[in-house]
């Protein structure tokens, strides 16, 4: 089989196969819906265990002595020094007096946040992240100002956990006393007033705040909490804490015009509840048992408030219209439900902001591509289009209270333009402008080309893939590949320019493939529901087939076709290395759930359920989840492809355990039957990727590219 010849000059340079070292195999069953469940790896569950601990050091030991013997290893690494060392811009916003953007002059860990008077005058430090921690761990989670400006409230994430605490300081750059520690995917939600804001934790784990990140404990029973800047957190006010409902997720808001709390309740998956809590008549401090507005009190769509104008408020929703539709609900009259301003088009409506007072600025994705087109709001009536390039666009920065809103655009082979456009401008032809745009020394765009192509999966449907590579590619066969997918959640995966992307096509001469998979949002909700629960296995059919399709068309074969996803992605990749191993020369799996039958009894997996199953409470689900969880479908009946797994040990989003489990799978039962690598990469003090510092993020991504690149043959040219 073409898999048993797959990553000959990898195991060239290792002189041979690994012996991979003996890890313990336990005898821990477990029954499920008659099933018996074997779990020989349930001891990596302890993550502080000194067991697993030594087998972490081991197995990082020998992906270190590996790594060293990739020739291009270090070639790969300063090239993508090398181009990342170019200035990164974000997009202005004003907030009371001032506008803020990102800025990052190149190499520096984390962006900095810079504050000016105007959009020309002198920037100035207002929060450097980089200041914090002398290593570069700790990162910005989220961020808020309030109303008027004059407070800005951020939570710092240490090492990449999920767990932040939340500071205060004045437009002045002056820090306020005010400290809240262990708030957790929490939206930081002030009031009008300036007095204090609502935020969302959850009850503080066993564990020093050293080992924030490191536990595996469940959470549940998030509350909802408000806090009177000025006095301890000890004091702050419980809102709401539904405690019947233990796994329910809370995003709090406040209305354009001060006078209504707004919680959004998610269940996992991204339909939501949507709560409207009466501000005015609580003098703002909303508590527990309050009686809550109920606008959406299930979970059978996605409700996204737009503004309101007193009782009248504007949503963009899939309720009823999977790919969205911009509503009007008035809180007075609640018995004509939601209405229509701009009912569902066959495009997705992704994006929705309100500018210069009733323009409502859509952004509207059309085969994974957007368009921005600008209408009214009270009637809904189509004014016109942006004319912007055709590409991936960023949000809309810009309020009611603005005559302007800047906006980005990026490609695969643009790394960034920040546009202006002013409505206060009589043409309409010269309301947009270039504010600012990036570009990238030494990487010449016109020498590459991106094609959208579609392809169809094992049923017939369509899928759309992006693929990227030089102009003058030869289509023989023969070219190194990076298929990259994900899947899941609803989450569009659109087009961006990536530096590693670049540095793979320029010097490795390779095609860089990605597959817009059932799963995502790309064509609204139905189109996420044929990737979900029952359907999972429409996805990896959908990138099974997409490395077919490369392969059919003379772009690679499958000795030279590497595959990748992150989280999510990471799952998929997994499975689709057990279904179709013989497809793949190397594949690279991070921060990845590859227990499916465990991975909701961990931190925040239980919020996944709706989207992959209730192993625990479904039969059916459970017996899917079994046909596919990677960590029980390994066979050693095929060799496999270079496997790779990298994972980090301050993940709590997905927890690490998920790949030492896994790999020790891998090396158990596959690794005597192929000649190929089966290792696994622990980052230290990094959590599951946002936040990581630029030198963590170079080191990992070059040792990824280097794995593959050795795994499949590809050579470097200069």
């Amino acid at each position: 089989m073409v898999g048993a010849e797959t990553g000959d000059s990898l195991i060239a340079s290792l002189d041979g196969k690994i012996l991979y070292p003996s890890a313990h195999r336990s005898h821990v069953t477990y029954t499920q819906h008659g099933v018996t469940v074997t779990d020989p790896y349930r001891w990596m569950e302890d993550l502080d265990s000194q067991e697993t601990k030594a087998f972490i050091e081991t197995q990082n030991k020998i992906t270190d002595e590996l790594m060293s013997k990739f020739q291009d290893r270090q070639k790969f690494k300063d090239r993508l020094t090398e181009l990342f060392n170019f200035e990164r811009f974000g997009s202005p916003s004003k907030h009371g007096d001032y506008y803020y953007y990102f800025h990052n002059s190149g190499l520096q860990p984390h962006n900095i946040f810079y504050q000016q008077d105007s959009i020309k005058s002198e920037p100035r430090v207002f929060l450097d992240p980089n200041a914090l921690e002398t290593d570069g761990t700790a990162s910005l989670k989220t961020y808020s100002f309030s109303r008027s400006g004059k407070l800005f409230a951020y939570a710092i994430s240490s090492s990449g956990s999920d767990w932040s605490t939340i500071y205060l300081k004045d437009c002045n750059g002056n820090k306020l006393d005010d400290v809240i520690e262990w708030a957790k995917f929490t939206q930081i939600a002030f009031t009008h007033d300036d007095k204090g804001f609502y935020y969302t934790s959850y009850e503080r784990p066993d564990v020093d705040a050293v080992k924030a990140g490191v536990e595996t404990g469940v959470n549940i029973n998030q509350r909802l909490l408000y806090h009177k800047i000025g006095t301890p957190q000890s004091e702050d006010v419980l809102v709401h804490l539904d405690t019947e409902h233990p796994r329910h997720k809370m995003l709090p808001a406040i209305s354009d015009d001060g006078k209504y709390l707004l919680l959004k309740i998610m269940n996992g998956g991204i339909a939501s509840m949507f709560y409207v809590g009466d501000l005015e008549a609580n003098d703002n401090v909303i508590v527990q048992g309050h009686d809550w507005i109920k606008l959406a009190d299930n979970f059978d769509a996605r409700h996204v408030y737009l503004t309101n104008d007193g009782t009248l408020f504007y949503f963009r929703t899939n309720k009823d219209a999977p790919r969205y539709r911009i509503v009007k609900y008035d809180l007075a009259k609640p018995e004509e439900g939601f209405i229509d301003l701009i009912p569902q088009s066959e495009d997705v409506v992704a994006g929705s902001t309100v500018v210069d007072g009733n323009k409502l600025v859509l952004i509207s994705m059309h085969d994974v591509k957007d368009v921005a087109t600008v209408h009214d709001l009270t009637s809904g009536k189509f004014l016109y289009q942006i004319p912007l390039p055709v590409g991936t666009l960023g949000n809309v920065i810009g309020n009611r209270e603005s005559k302007d809103f800047f906006i980005t655009f990026t490609s695969y082979l643009t790394p960034g333009t920040i546009y202006y456009y002013d409505f206060g401008v009589e043409e309409q032809e010269k309301r947009l402008a270039i504010f600012r745009e990036v570009k990238i020394k030494g990487f010449d765009n016109t020498m590459f080309e991106t094609k959208q192509i579609f392809y169809q999966s094992k049923d017939g449907t369509k899928i759309p893939m992006f693929v990227t590579h030089r102009k003058d590619l030869v289509f023989d066969g023969n070219n190194p590949t990076f298929l990259h997918g994900y899947g899941g959640f609803s989450s569009s995966i659109q087009a961006g320019c990536s530096i590693s992307y670049i540095v793979f096509m320029q010097h490795f001469g390779g095609v860089v493939a990605v597959a817009n998979l059932r799963g995502g949002g790309e064509y609204g909700r139905d189109w996420h529901n044929a990737g979900t629960v029952l359907n999972k296995q429409n996805v990896f059919d959908d990138f099974q087939y997409a490395a077919k399709y490369l392969i059919n068309e003379k772009y690679t074969q499958p000795s030279k076709l590497a595959i990748n996803g992150q989280s999510n992605g990471g799952l998929l990749v997994a499975a689709c290395v057990n279904q179709t191993p013989e497809l793949f020369g190397a594949a690279v799996a991070e921060v990845a759930g590859l227990d499916m039958l465990r991975f909701h009894k961990f931190t925040i997996g239980h919020s996944w359920q709706a989207e992959y199953g209730y192993p625990d409470d479904n039969a059916e689900e459970f017996h899917n989840l079994l046909k596919y969880s990677p960590l029980h479908n390994v066979h050693k009946d095929k060799p496999y492809p270079a496997v790779a797994l990298f994972t980090s040990d301050h993940d709590d989003r997905v927890v690490p355990l998920h790949s030492y489990k896994h790999i020790a799978e891998l090396q158990y039962t596959a690794g005597p039957w192929t000649k190929n690598p089966l290792i696994l990469r622990v980052e230290t003090k990094a959590g599951h990727g946002a936040g990581k510092p630029l030198a963590k993020r170079i080191a990992e991504t070059s040792d990824k590219f280097a794995f593959i690149a050795t795994a499949i043959g590809a050579t470097w040219r200069d």
